[in-house]
């Protein structure tokens, strides 16, 4: 099996923002130089004239300082990052930028992406990715493998690469005489430490002509991309860089320490809102003293089904070999003693309650347990025993429901030691304790899962032998060829076994496939940086959670969104967070494992804004739809006053979480006037201020139960209602190019206002008195005056601009549908792309694709393609839900239902209790109607008493306003798509709109 690769936006945003940088470099394709060919020796030993070979080394930069901080400074502004007072200059070079990216989103295929596309606009060629360990070299090397078909078909050219290796010198001759794409990837260790092999690229070598080779390689200017820089900061190693000579330093990482020019940020929480790595679930165990007993006992989880909830508890039996610790399904009224066989420490222990809302178990002695929690004599071997328990049975779920799907689970183990997974003896190998331990538990939990059927998932299982599931990956001993424990330096938690991490990488893609049985993985937790496999779904750390991993990394490793059997990644908007959860099995509680990894996270991202004062707001743009609109202080002031007599900051100015949950609500007050007609954009600006109250939370895996069907969904009421409305239909777009152009042209004359360029003039003296402190800090001048101005004269730049082919690209018009457009509008209009080219074409571009959007809803036709929605969606691919966020109800098709706002929880009560609803239904996400600006997924399906209203059956949006200024264009576009499909595919007895409520609802079907 192959990955596949495609171009995604953000990763296009994070390989633009890189290359405009450079923006009116002139190409030159690489710069012929004599290559050094040093002093070769005849057979005597005697020195003769070495063979004279032409190089090609990257051209120099022909930005002057100035060009290339305007250029950096365009980029910032486009992104709201703040603007770089300078070029920050360090001993390794003069020009460092930094490309903040979160780990699983790529950021190796984006520098890797940024080598071609710096040379298909530059013509530069030569370029060096160093790196912090072996681990991360040999993903590199990877990645450059298996991206290179990709590339080959983007940029019409292949990399030639290769690792540096002081015994392949040959490598440096072709990279330097190469004309083409050259990638060398180093680790530190190669050119920084004091070990014989390190030392060699500063030594003129015999083998190699009497050069050195570090002086063959700076003589090309190479281009350095370093990966993970924060741990690349030494000053040995600083000064090793400098030996490179390079043309720039671009710098990647999900953490930078040391802060340069700043051209891009992907942080964690963009991540996750954008929704380009996995959700967390975390499954915790914490061990919980009961005063005045030793009895053992471990709440794995409570199960709901159309009876009473029951219990799934560890407890001890009484055998007639011994006492076992046996898991039993438990009701209420169960007594404990009874079930355990007399065991005195079991008596007084009845089931008074099972709680499926809070999780929770109650004994009629008044004690109570948590799922998750045990207490009692829980030994180290007994915690690490439920924590493999708890992965298999997560696996089982998980596999469950993406097996149809054709998405391969896998399921990772780190320990601490290899003797605890395979141990050696005069008998010969033999599985560990945590290996007998996982076999154990895997039968006992196949046993549940397998069933009579002939499936394809129950063939799948009855073909895999326990022993062939598991395998464990870890250094190997060269002599014995035994798995060892890898070795690791002094002040590192990683190892530098080559061997191991090639094993890994080279079982990568086989382990995505069904084919091979292995999927539960065992490895060393210092080969952790190894292991990035998009379909580890599944993360239990065997060994106690230490300072040595922060719990960001510990997730780290299986945050990449999964792909399928045909490589295909599993990235769609509507269900990615419902296939993509990565469930960590934790050694703690699932509230010390949270709250360690949101302060992991919340200090990564410490440079994000967090006061919402005056200050912040004044000189920002609000992105409208009439263009951009400059926050003036006076404006600033009235959305810092909004939030202060509104109580949405707090005494430091810091959001407060009663905003966040107003804005979640739909309750916000209303913006005063003066802002209100930029509503969206003020409350955009207000959320680039970071709260603690927007890190995402991770899941507790353990509430999460699955929502059974009811009596309500084989109701005749119910089954009529979708077989209204379950019929698919394609759609189609006819209307006349001129029709297009004239309502851009319309469009562009009313709305298109261009940005001038602005600058500001800072003014400031020296302090009155100069200290050894200040002048650390930056205080010993003073700011006395700051004046901003508009530059409102055209702009002379050295870039060149395909104003046409850029504005076709963005809007996926043909050129001459563009050019028509642009012939189309006044001279004044078009005038203003030279006062501001960058902001001309983004704005009307925006401008275009809006026109575009309304004119293919104006014409759009649908046709039923007679195929349905068959009745299994409401039961295939059903996620589990979280019981604390549901509502009970009677006449849902499920027995609770889970929503989004208050406005729908009000919506839900409302319906449930209204004597004129007969059975309803929250549409699964498999339903929905195919439009040109993405798929549509309705809320509501509800079916009324007939006789009681006008309209039997209704498709219902729920929306908190009724205003379309409220609602996002493109949400627009949907609805009004959706409107069109409805009238197609049914009869007048069932009716679609949107509504705030249930009020409303009654209003349109009375």
């Amino acid at each position: 099996m192959k990955l596949k690769f495609k171009k995604q936006a953000y990763q296009t945003n994070a390989v633009e923002a890189v290359a405009d940088c450079f923006a009116g470099q002139p190409k030159r394709e690489g710069l012929n130089y004599r290559v050094d060919p040093g002093r070769a020796v005849d057979a005597g030993g005697q020195a003769v004239a070495a063979l004279e070979t032409v190089g090609f080394k990257n051209a120099d930069l022909a930005l002057t300082p100035g060009q290339l901080l305007e250029n950096i400074h365009a980029v910032q502004r486009r992104q709201n990052l703040p603007l770089s007072a300078a070029l920050v200059k360090t001993k390794v070079c003069d020009i460092n930028l930094d490309v903040e990216m979160e780990t699983g989103t790529g950021k190796t295929y984006c520098y890797v992406k940024s080598m071609f596309e710096l040379n298909a606009r530059y013509g530069w060629s030569k370029f060096i990715v160093v790196v912090p360990s072996i681990a991360i070299r040999e993903g590199v090397f990877k990645s450059l493998e298996i991206t290179a078909e990709h590339f080959l078909d983007e940029y019409k050219k292949r990399a030639r690469f290769f690792i540096y290796n002081s015994k392949q010198l040959h490598n440096l001759e072709s990279f330097s005489s190469d004309a083409g794409i050259n990638v060398m990837v180093i680790n530190v260790q190669a050119f920084n430490a004091t070990g014989k092999d390190a030392r060699r690229i500063y030594e003129e070598l015999d083998g190699f002509q009497s050069r050195r080779p570090i002086d063959v390689i700076s003589a090309n200017r190479p281009i350095l991309f370093l990966d993970e820089p924060q741990k690349m900061e030494g000053g040995k190693t600083l000064d090793s860089l400098a030996n490179f000579k390079p043309l720039a330093v671009l710098r990647y990482s999900a953490t930078h320490k040391t802060a340069h020019n700043k051209i891009h940020r992907l942080d964690a929480l963009d991540a996750y809102n954008q929704k380009l790595v996995k959700k967390i679930a975390v499954r915790g165990i914490s061990v919980k003293g009961l005063t005045g007993t030793n009895a053992y006992l471990y709440l794995e989880s409570i199960e709901v089904s159309t009876a009473a909830p029951v219990a799934r508890v560890e407890l001890e039996i009484k055998r007639n070999n011994g006492i076992k610790r046996v898991l039993r399904k438990l009701s209420r009224n169960d007594n404990l003693f009874d079930l355990s066989g007399d065991l005195e420490q079991y008596r007084g222990f009845v089931v008074a309650d099972i709680n499926a809302l809070t999780n929770t178990v109650t004994f009629t002695n008044g004690h109570e347990l948590a799922a998750g929690e045990a207490t009692g004599d829980v030994s180290e071997s007994a915690l690490r025993r439920i924590q493999i328990r708890e992965a298999v049975k997560a696996h089982f779920e998980k596999e469950q429901a993406l097996f149809a799907q054709g998405i391969k689970v896998l399921s990772l183990f780190f320990i601490d030691a290899v003797s605890k997974y395979r141990s050696y003896t005069d008998a010969g190998e033999q599985p560990g304790e945590y290996a007998q331990m996982f076999e154990e538990e895997y039968n006992l939990q196949l046993a549940e899962v397998q069933t009579l059927e002939d499936t394809p998932y129950n063939r799948y299982l009855k073909g895999i032998a326990t022993t062939q599931t598991h395998n464990g990956y870890f250094s190997i001993d060269k002599k014995t060829k035994r798995m060892v424990d890898p070795e690791t330096g002094k002040k590192s938690t990683e190892a530098d076994d080559v061997d191991a991490y090639d094993l890994i990488l080279k079982d990568k893609e086989r382990l995505l496939s069904f084919d091979e049985p292995v999927r539960f993985i065992f490895s060393h937790s210092a080969l952790r940086e190894g292991w990035d496999n998009p379909n580890v779904f599944v993360i239990c750390t065997l060994k106690h959670s230490d300072n040595t991993v922060s719990r960001r990394q510990e997730v780290g490793r299986g945050l990449r969104l999964s792909v399928n059997q045909h490589g295909d990644r599993m990235d769609n908007a509507a269900t990615v967070h419902q296939i993509n959860v990565l469930t960590v099995v934790a050694s703690e509680s699932y509230k010390d494992f949270v709250t360690a990894l949101q302060r992991d996270i919340s200090e990564g991202l410490s440079e994000r804004p967090r006061e919402a004062n005056e200050s912040y707001f004044t000189g920002k743009v609000l992105k409208t739809a009439t263009g951009d609109v400059d926050v003036t202080p006076q404006l600033a002031k009235q959305i810092y006053k909004y939030l202060l007599k509104n109580d949405y900051t707090d005494d430091k100015d810091r959001i407060a979480d009663a905003y966040h949950e107003a804005k979640k609500e739909g309750t916000l007050v209303a913006l005063p006037p003066e802002l209100a007609t930029h509503a969206e954009a003020v409350y955009a600006l207000i959320d680039s201020v970071f709260s603690d109250a927007k890190l995402p939370l991770p899941e507790d895996d353990r509430k999460a139960k699955t929502n059974p069907l009811n009596a309500n969904f084989e109701k005749a009421e119910f089954k009529a209602l979708w077989n209204r409305i379950n019929r698919k239909a394609a759609y189609t777009v006819e209307f006349e190019t001129p029709e297009l152009v004239a309502k851009c042209v319309k469009a562009l004359e009313a709305e298109l206002k261009v940005s001038p360029m602005q600058y500001t003039v800072v003014a400031g003296e020296q302090a009155d008195t100069a200290t050894y402190d200040g002048i650390r800090q930056g205080e010993s001048f003073k700011v006395t005056e700051s004046t901003t101005d508009s530059h409102r004269a055209s702009v002379h730049s050295a870039v060149k601009y395909d104003l046409i082919g850029r504005l076709a690209g963005e809007t996926q018009l043909t050129r001459a549908t563009v050019a028509s457009v642009l012939q189309g509008i006044n001279k004044a209009v078009f005038s203003q792309y030279r006062t501001n080219p960058e902001d001309f074409m983004q704005k009307a571009a925006r401008l275009m694709n809006e026109q575009k959007a309304t004119v293919i809803v104006e014409h759009i036709a649908y046709d039923p393609t007679g195929d349905t929605h068959t009745m299994d969606i409401f039961t295939q691919d059903k996620p589990k839900e979280d019981f604390s966020k549901a509502v009970k109800a009677d006449h849902h098709i499920y027995d609770y239902v889970f929503t989004d706002s208050k406005n729908e929880r009000d919506f839900v009560r409302e319906l449930d209790t209204s004597t004129a609803v007969v059975v309803y239904a929250k549409l699964p996400r498999g339903f929905f109607i195919p439009t040109p600006v993405g798929n549509y997924n309705p809320d509501w399906a509800i079916a009324f008493q007939e006789g009681k209203v006008k309209h039997v059956y209704f498709v219902a949006e729920t929306k908190g306003s009724m205003s379309s200024m409220d609602l996002r264009k493109i949400e627009e576009s949907k609805i009004e798509c959706a409107r069109k499909f409805f009238a197609k595919i049914t009869s007048d007895q069932v009716k679609y709109d949107v509504v705030d409520g249930y009020g409303k609802l009654m209003e349109l079907v009375a």
